[in-house]
């Protein structure tokens, strides 16, 4: 991934983002589940506030009608927004942070002006529709989780302009354009896949249900379930993941057996130490086409191969939403490792994460160019969010 003012997308994701979100609204935020015991939730908590200090002094600055607004990136503001109010609430702290409020108000400043806006990126027309895609989606996201952690089953106004935004943005296919610049995992043709389950996450909850009852979010959501299902056999494990966390929202998505059958696809991929790599959640094919397609630049193929933290949250998140105990062996394996695999805190070193990931794209570890400490630490913004997202365990999705 990269900042956006290095040409990189403005997402909300991840991440991947999924159950968790923002409260503003702190008299009564939903219930989280207790962390896992044998892990520090303050280094992390530590850590993603760093991070997100750092992130605001160098995130690029967009016209947001007569104001601006900075961007709000996939590969830290969004793990940041999804892991923090969880560490948060379970420390017993009510009020927001100070950058989970600076996140939620610069998606709400740019739904406010999507019609007079400068888009995530210009310099193309196929850019500015990829842009408009994947802003309608992440502003939908992030503002039905916003109103889902605050217990809210009504939209919020900034959640129905939102929604509203999304169904008019929705191709034809069911899925939303998404930016494209040949980086894995989510600036490729196949993070297409990607981008629909995380409409589906924000459609499905109850805020997002209950602004898409008019005759647009009627048919867009059957537009958008017959493109997940459909498109599902051909999808690489990472995508198939999210798929997973796609159906916790909306249940009629999947069968039992295809359910069962991603379970054990997943699964299978675990690797003996208890872990997942990103390298086995593939193939990745960096928006190319020929037989045997490989990164833009060189790659540490030894330390992909090896178990990630980004890898393994993803999955054993993915699998304890899907209804997995934690005493299934592959989701005891994975959260064992995760417990074993957080790094000591290392004060003042800018290379330090509690858990790390790496690049898919370039050797960002033996420095160069692309081994300085702000691009280095993207993936490991996202495997530490995600390692506390699988330790804490899944609230409900509010989609019933």
């Amino acid at each position: 991934m990269r900042g956006m003012s290095l040409r990189r997308s403005a997402f909300l994701v991840a991440s991947g983002l999924v159950v968790a979100a923002w409260s503003l609204s702190a008299a009564r935020p939903a219930p989280v589940p207790a962390p896992d015991p044998g892990w520090d939730p303050a280094a992390a908590a530590r850590y993603l506030d760093a991070r997100m200090d750092l992130w605001w002094t160098k995130a690029k600055t967009m016209r947001t009608g007569s104001g601006e607004a900075k961007c709000v990136s996939c590969h830290t503001a969004i793990p940041y927004a999804l892991a923090r109010p969880l560490l948060r609430i379970a420390s017993g702290e009510a009020a927001p942070t100070a950058h989970e409020a600076r996140i939620l108000d610069t998606v709400r400043q740019r739904v406010a002006n999507v019609a007079d806006q400068a888009p995530f990126y210009d310099h193309t027309e196929a850019k500015k529709v990829e842009s408009a895609g994947v802003e309608a989606v992440l502003n939908a996201f992030v503002l039905t989780r916003h109103d889902s952690l605050g217990r809210s089953a009504q939209p919020s106004a900034d959640t129905r302009s939102a929604m509203a935004r999304l169904w008019a943005t929705q191709r034809p296919d069911g899925a939303w354009n998404w930016l494209d610049f040949g980086l894995e995992p989510y600036e490729t043709a196949d993070a297409v896949y990607h981008g629909a389950t995380l409409a589906a996450m924000a459609a499905g909850s109850t805020p997002g249900k209950n602004a898409s009852r008019d005759a647009a979010g009627t048919a867009g959501l059957a537009k958008l379930r017959t493109y997940l299902h459909g498109q599902l056999p051909a999808q690489r494990r990472f995508n198939k993941a999210w798929a997973l966390l796609a159906a916790a929202y909306l249940p009629d998505l999947l069968t039992g057996d295809e359910r069962a059958s991603l379970v054990r696809e997943l699964t299978g991929a675990q690797k003996p130490d208890g872990g997942w790599s990103l390298a086995d959640l593939g193939a990745w094919r960096w928006s190319k086409t020929d037989a045997a397609p490989t990164p833009p630049g060189p790659t540490d193929a030894a330390l992909l191969a090896a178990s990630d933290g980004y890898a393994t949250g993803l999955v054993v998140y993915a699998l304890r939403t899907s209804g997995q105990p934690t005493s299934a062996p592959a989701v005891d394996a994975g959260l064992r490792w995760l417990r074993q695999h957080q790094q000591a805190e290392r004060a003042g070193d800018p290379a330090w994460a509690p858990w790390r990931s790496h690049s898919l794209n370039f050797d960002r570890e033996h420095g160069g160019d692309k081994g300085e400490p702000w691009r280095r630490m993207f993936m490991s913004d996202m495997a530490t969010a995600f390692a506390v997202l699988a330790l804490h365990g899944a609230p409900a999705p509010a989609s019933r």
